[in-house]
């Protein structure tokens, strides 16, 4: 059967173009399109990040030997090697001097102690990881506050970009009604001078959008010039009902790194108030003790040695210190809890008051704005209002729109907070 050429090339185009949507969806979002694209490349090229993990994992290894039992030594003691009283000469060699002593000594500490050194050193452990997952939760929070920023300036270029298209269509209005002697020649000439405005604040946005670029870059570990996309839109806010202050601030409690270092701190001070109090006993070594007569081992001793906790002032004074550092440790928990909960509080407020205008503009705001546009530009071409009418009503639509752009991102400002606060997503 012969397929028509026309058919054929109507079918070959839809393939391609089939192609074509499917691999544009294959392709990853392009870098600064979304907050997303940006966290996940922090997480797995900052530097700062990456130090703290090694630090962590370094802190890690160190549990296992804090427990550990000392390393056993070995102490040779050769006697008589002058060989006093024989026809020898002095002499090194184990075998031809009097005798030899090998002594095998194993350091044992009191009871409980290599367990608290072990406690301790976990507690130091957490508080690495927990240090660490608060330095990826102050880097996301700068990341999630610095986006919305960029996000805010790319916006409001486009709306810049609008509203002076919109005045070069004014000016068309003013030149046709001055044409027509309907209208004085200052109304075009307002708006040539409102164009000019506009181009002179789209030079200060774009600059503004190469800082924030550059401040993402640097969060990101680029180069200062490395190209970001577009950003494309801000992140959903949590309904309400997600935004319980009760339940957010149990959530804290429980999940904020920085939090959980402090506690971590605490709970390694508390060990090691412990094992202060326990160098009070003393410690041990113990040891096997053969000799060597000629090349022959003839007898074998044990031997046991025990420290004398003597110096009682220092060891008290010791244990002051611990109590002290354990003391100090709840206090900056307390503090940190405190300070982190009134963030928390603040940053609530902020979100839903920045929801609450968002709402009001976009409901009420812009629409009024709008109306009074359309009334004002009817009103002029029939030459019922002046041309600093009409323009005030286009500076109103263009104040509720930038008024809307920027109580979302203010809510975005708060929700970043918000999450640091957390230390985890809503």
């Amino acid at each position: 059967m012969t397929i028509d050429p026309a058919v054929r090339r109507l079918a070959l185009g839809a393939l391609i173009g089939i192609g074509a949507v499917l691999s544009a969806s294959a392709q990853p979002a392009a870098l600064g399109a979304s907050v997303d694209s940006l966290l996940d490349h922090a997480r797995g090229n900052n530097p700062e990040l990456a130090a703290m993990r090694l630090e962590a994992d370094a802190a890690t290894q160190r549990v296992q030997p804090a427990g550990a039992l000392p390393d056993p030594v070995l102490r040779v003691e050769l006697e008589n090697i002058n060989n006093y009283g024989s026809d020898a000469r002095p002499n090194l060699l184990p075998a031809r001097v009097g005798d030899t002593k090998y002594t095998v000594i194993q350091p044992l500490p009191a009871w409980g102690k290599r367990d608290l050194r072990r406690d301790v050193a976990a507690a130091d452990a957490q508080q690495a990881g927990a240090r660490t997952a608060a330095t990826w939760s102050e880097l996301a929070a700068r990341i999630k506050a610095a986006y919305p920023q960029y996000y805010l300036a790319a916006a409001n270029e486009r709306l810049t970009q609008e509203i002076l298209d919109l005045m070069a269509r004014l000016e068309q209005v003013a030149q046709a009604r001055y044409a027509g002697g309907l209208a004085a020649q200052q109304d075009a000439i307002r708006a040539q001078l409102e164009q000019t405005a506009m181009r002179s604040e789209l030079i200060a946005l774009d600059n503004e959008k190469r800082q924030l670029r550059v401040r993402l870059n640097t969060l990101l570990a680029r180069d200062a010039a490395a190209p970001l996309a577009e950003p494309q839109s801000l992140r959903p806010l949590p309904a309400l009902t997600v935004l319980d202050s009760s339940a957010l601030a149990s959530r804290a409690r429980n999940a904020n790194p920085s939090l959980q270092a402090e506690e971590a701190r605490l709970r390694g001070a508390e060990k090691n108030r412990e094992l202060t109090r326990r160098n009070r006993y003393p410690d041990f070594q113990v040891g096997v003790v053969p000799t060597q007569v000629g090349s022959r081992i003839t007898t074998w001793g044990v031997m046991v040695e025990v420290n004398i906790p003597l110096q009682q002032s220092s060891r008290r004074a010791q244990e002051r210190e611990a109590e002290a550092m354990v003391d100090a440790a709840r206090s900056r928990s307390e503090a940190v809890e405190n300070q982190l909960l009134g963030e928390l509080g603040e940053s609530l407020a902020g979100i839903e008051a920045a929801k609450r205008s968002e709402t009001l503009v976009a409901t009420q705001q812009l629409p009024q704005a709008e109306l009074s546009f359309r009334s004002a530009l009817a009103a002029y071409e029939n030459g019922k209002v002046d041309f600093a009418t009409l323009l005030d009503a286009q500076r109103q639509i263009r104040k509720a729109r930038l008024d809307r752009l920027k109580a979302q991102v203010e809510a975005q400002l708060r929700l970043a907070e918000i999450e640091r606060v957390l230390g985890e997503d809503l």
